[in-house]
């Protein structure tokens, strides 16, 4: 199991950051890529997941070892992949997310892309009672508000690049101006439609 990769930062991609160490590149795909933005170039140490399956291997970055060990519990939870998982991982702090178990806060957990009730409930099933002391989470040091606005404003963010597609613009298009978009901080789906048509229709 490769625990962590320390290395040259040398791409940072929509999905993905790419870290150089002994003459070799490795690709890391991460929830947040631009959260490495500031270290661009220089060596960092970046905390991974060796994900197997029979047809690939994959390697999964976190900034420090409480998102990995997050990431590793929620994937063994029955209907959840390594995309689902990193996509709570990305959108949720973990104290939150662990509050949100012992709660039994399907509301919250329904939130994420891909979570109906079933997988919620089912999340719950497997994973209450055993994060919070993991991890020494207390129901008190919930952050839900602050996070809850963070998943607003990637559903606004989709509901804009839908909007975009269907007024003409391909996916080629809209992968070069996503990066920017996610930088915005409105999250109010109308702001990120004109901010996008601004950066589509520059010269």
């Amino acid at each position: 199991m490769i625990a962590y990769i320390y290395g040259k930062l040398e791409m940072i991609h929509d999905t993905s950051i790419v870290l150089e160490t002994n003459g070799v590149g490795y690709e890391l795909i991460c929830a947040n890529p631009l959260q490495f933005q500031s270290k661009l170039g220089e060596k960092i140490r970046v905390y991974t997941f060796h994900y197997i399956r029979e047809d690939a291997q994959i390697l999964y970055g976190f900034q420090n070892t409480e998102e990995k060990m997050l990431f590793s519990r929620i994937l063994q939870v029955s209907g959840i992949g390594p995309k689902g998982a990193l996509a709570i991982v990305g959108t949720a702090g973990v104290n939150d997310f662990v509050v949100a178990i012992e709660t039994e806060d399907e509301k919250f957990l329904t939130r994420f892309p891909g979570v109906g009730k079933k997988t919620a409930r089912q999340m719950i099933l497997d994973l209450k009672g055993k994060l919070a002391t993991e991890f020494g989470v207390s129901a008190q040091d919930s952050e839900a508000e602050t996070n809850v606005l963070a998943m607003e404003n990637i559903q606004a963010l989709e509901e804009a690049l839908e909007a975009l597609r269907s007024l003409g613009y391909g996916d080629k298009e809209l992968k070069k101006i996503t990066p920017k978009l996610k930088q915005e901080t409105n999250g109010k789906t109308d702001h990120y439609i004109r901010t996008g048509l601004a950066l589509l229709t520059q010269k």
